[in-house]
């Protein structure tokens, strides 16, 4: 009874906990701009299950798909065994479950295979990070705390899996000894082969087990809630991120209503416009993104592969699509904080815009949307850093100079060049 209390109020205390750091975050989300993505269910349900439960996107890298596919299906169905833990732990059983028979068996034999694949993806992705240091592994906002935020999560998985087989070895070794409460259950293709690194006696044995059991899942519970501070809270929100991700042509940018409406009645004076919400020009700072934003910045996998596939990044150009997100979601976090410290109509005197992201950043961008096209659960830096680059020339009238002699040029000539439109044939009548 004592055991299933401590069990009790650690599952209760990880829950609560939790839902208070997912509510933060989805509060932080909602400080940003509405956005209309319900469009088309239909379409965004089959990118979704395409994209993200599919992870049709991975395998443009074999090898790193190859080795999450283990990772994320491993994830998912031995998080299955999670709920017999849960029963066992609730209600002082063990092994509750083991009435299904022969399926029964199956299961626990697919676990231990799946769980020693993820095992042995978590110790190739860790000697790629870490070993053979991948290029978009690095970078200059890949500081101490994202590098070391991936090597815990991958050293995480190896213990929880290690963990999930010594339980299993433990156990099976009790049920053949004939021990109480060890009913024979479970079939153990793996962890058979580990018996002969466990002790011999019956009292050494149940220690090995139910310690592996309480390690595994207070492990679980643990990174439950270390997800919120971590990039591997892709896991809960690349489903949704997919979902509301943008079904237009990755070509075809945004108009602000209110510059519409304004060019149409200056082309059509009988034009009538609709109501539009004037508002801010652009993005300064994190709230001044739309929501889809913020919820890309928090799926941000951090992975890179958008910044080793940037024209400029590659060029040695300062951008890096990857820090685009990591600033955003780093700033929005800040407010966030700022919020809960001293108020809703605090301000800090910072911004997104110079004090995260640099100007010679945003105008590095060549808009070609190799990032968006290379993100494997559909975030779009590029419409960031347009945002702030209209804020810079609509708000601040601040470009750089070849930029701002394309702009005279339009608006004088029709055209980006400085010729007259008088003269914009003249190539054709030359010998």
């Amino acid at each position: 009874m004592v055991a299933q209390i401590i069990f009790l109020v650690i599952t209760l205390a990880a829950i609560v906990l939790f839902t208070i750091n997912l509510r933060k975050i989805i509060r932080n989300i909602r400080l940003g701009k509405s956005a209309d993505r319900n469009d088309q269910p239909q379409k965004r349900l089959m990118t979704m299950l395409r994209v993200a439960f599919g992870q049709s996107k991975m395998v443009v890298r074999p090898i790193p798909a190859f080795l999450h596919f283990f990772v994320y299906i491993g994830f998912v169905i031995i998080n299955i065994e999670v709920v017999e833990i849960m029963i066992d732990g609730i209600f002082g059983t063990h092994r509750v479950f083991h009435g299904l028979g022969g399926l029964y068996d199956f299961l626990i034999a697919s676990f231990e295979i799946l769980a020693f694949t993820v095992w042995a993806a978590c110790i190739i992705f860790l000697i790629r990070r870490n070993v053979l240091k991948l290029k978009r592994f690095g970078g200059v906002e890949m500081t101490s705390w994202p590098k070391s935020d991936a090597n815990y999560i991958l050293i995480t998985e190896i213990l929880l899996m290690s963990a999930f087989l010594m339980m299993n070895a433990a156990d099976h070794q009790l049920q053949v000894l004939g021990s109480t409460h060890y009913i024979t259950a479970g079939a153990f293709p793996i962890s058979q082969y580990l018996v002969n690194l466990l002790p011999s006696s019956e009292s050494a044995l149940v220690a090995v087990e139910r310690g592996c059991w309480w390690f595994h899942i207070i492990g679980i519970l643990a990174f439950l809630n270390y997800l919120p501070y971590s990039k591997h809270f892709h896991i809960l929100f690349a489903f949704p991120n997919t979902y509301f991700s943008n079904l237009e042509p990755k070509g075809e940018f945004t108009n602000m209503a209110s510059v519409t409406n304004e060019v149409k009645a200056m082309l059509d004076p009988s034009f009538v416009p609709t109501e539009a919400e004037a508002g801010k020009f652009g993005a300064k700072d994190a709230t001044d993104l739309s929501w889809v934003n913020l919820m890309n910045a928090y799926t941000c996998t951090e992975c890179g592969r958008c910044t080793s596939v940037c024209p400029a990044n590659i060029t040695g150009k300062l951008l890096s699509p990857r820090k685009i997100m990591m600033d955003t979601r780093d700033r929005i976090t800040e407010i966030g904080k700022n919020i809960d410290q001293n108020g809703a109509e605090h301000q800090d005197g910072k911004s997104l815009l110079d004090d995260y992201i640099t100007r010679e950043e945003i105008w590095a961008c060549t808009s070609c949307n190799a990032c968006v096209e290379a993100c494997p659960v559909n975030i779009d830096p590029l419409q960031i850093i347009m945002e702030l680059r209209r804020f810079a020339v609509m708000e601040e009238s601040q470009a750089p100079a070849s930029i701002n002699a394309m702009l005279g040029n339009i608006e004088n000539n029709q055209a980006p060049w400085k010729y007259s439109p008088a003269d914009r044939f003249n190539w054709a009548q030359e010998d």
